[in-house]
């Protein structure tokens, strides 16, 4: 079976717990004794009905305020598919932990309050999941139950949406599905109070959406992770090089270049626990030898000549602030990009973002905590990138305070 990663977003008590909660209920995905300890749970808070969201509201702090804080991972799987799930926090201050958790995903969740309609979490969270290029998009207008299920209030909501997403540059799909979380309409049942809705439920959506063809098959790029030297009787000459393909497909006689030193070599053959490959893609993860002794170390690249990436020190890109301290100008950051680590300095910030408008707002200096803003920074050794657009994995990276090691920014290179 294949595998589908999806994101919830949206604003605070959305219902964002709640739909995952009851999607693994209905879904017959929960243990008994998780069951009897949520009832349980629910019981002592004095709720009226079982607290689906204490499925994935797993801190005491969440517990205790009702909200989601950090991203909880939920894995489930159905007889046609299996399924890892992110639950994101909506509020504004937890950003960061959006941007965290939607960075792997295929198709993100946007859970929109039917009695509040499109508020500025929900273009924050679309513009987000646009920046990272998650193409499907999911409209789950919940709580239908407390507007008496209406279609009109339903329509009203989906045209606005699509008028704010119409100035987004990257979504493929959008598809709209009223729902009560709650009490479980077009979750997985279809829903006899909305007889005027017939699209699909929330399951069988997410069961039969075609996400492939995300992973880049035409650009080759293999980073080195680690290079392997047994120093056995069995493998006395052995020097393989370990890592996981980011791009493209290599195969035994493939010509390659070494990059950023430039030489050129062939592919002697492809290793991997199961034996030798005849082939080898995204995203797998194996070892390679090659035909002559060059000097290759864990953060350089191996590619083909056709489609070469760029290297270079001056990078162009996107960044989300994570630090609770704002960005110092002229930072000086550490830069972890696929295998390779470097020093950065940001040299401009050119715009800031301002998420409700799109608009683009010049002549800052610095970004705060969940800001989003373009830069430009410098790097002090080469490095082998692609757009984000192009490439999800050479086009990312994070920045990384030297004197912390606290990880301060997420980055997309343009």
């Amino acid at each position: 079976m294949d595998l589908l990663r999806f994101t919830t977003a949206g604003s605070v008590d959305d219902g964002k717990s709640t739909l995952i909660g009851r999607l693994l209920y209905d879904s017959k995905s929960i243990f008994e004794d998780q069951l009897d300890a949520m009832e349980e749970s629910s019981r002592k808070r004095g709720d009226e009905n079982v607290n689906l969201a204490l499925l994935t509201d797993g801190l005491k702090a969440e517990r205790e305020q009702g909200i989601t804080i950090d991203v909880a991972y939920r894995y489930f799987a159905t007889p046609r598919r299996k399924f890892i799930i992110a639950d994101t926090p909506g509020h504004i201050q937890y950003t960061r932990n959006m941007v965290t958790g939607a960075s792997t995903a295929n198709l993100a969740i946007i859970l929109i309050d039917a009695r509040k309609g499109v508020i500025e979490q929900t273009r924050r969270h679309s513009f987000i999941a646009n920046l990272l290029r998650i193409q499907h998009l999911v409209v789950a207008v919940n709580k239908m139950d407390l507007v008496e299920y209406s279609e009109e209030v339903f329509n009203n909501i989906v045209r606005e949406f699509r008028e704010f997403a119409s100035r987004l540059d990257n979504i493929v799909g959008i598809t709209a599905i009223p729902i009560s979380a709650l009490n479980g309409d077009n979750v997985v049942e279809k829903s006899t109070n909305m007889n005027w809705y017939e699209g699909p439920t929330f399951l069988y959506h997410l069961e039969n959406l075609y996400v492939g063809g995300e992973e880049n098959h035409v650009d080759a790029r293999f980073p080195v992770q680690w290079v392997i030297r047994p120093m056995s009787d069995e493998w006395h000459d052995f020097r393989g090089y370990a890592g996981r393909v980011a791009g493209g497909v290599f195969k035994p006689g493939d010509e390659v270049t070494v990059l950023p030193s430039g030489f050129n070599t062939r592919i002697k053959a492809i290793h991997s626990p199961d034996g030798e490959l005849a082939e080898a893609f995204a995203p797998q993860s194996t070892t390679i030898t090659l035909d002559d002794e060059i000097d290759i170390s864990r953060g350089d690249m191996l590619v083909k000549a056709n489609n070469p990436p760029k290297v270079g020190q001056d990078i162009e890109a996107m960044i989300c602030w994570f630090s609770a301290k704002s960005m110092p100008p002229r930072a000086k950051l550490v830069l972890r990009h696929t295998t390779r680590e470097t020093q950065a300095v940001i040299r401009e910030v050119r715009y800031q973002v301002d998420i409700n408008t799109l608009h683009k707002i010049e002549g800052v200096d610095t970004l705060s905590m969940n800001e989003i803003g373009r830069i430009h920074l410098r790097t002090a050794t080469l490095l082998i990138h692609d757009s984000y657009r192009r490439n999800r994995q050479t086009g990312s990276f994070v920045l990384i305070d030297p004197g912390t090691n606290e990880t301060v920014a997420a980055g997309m290179i343009l």
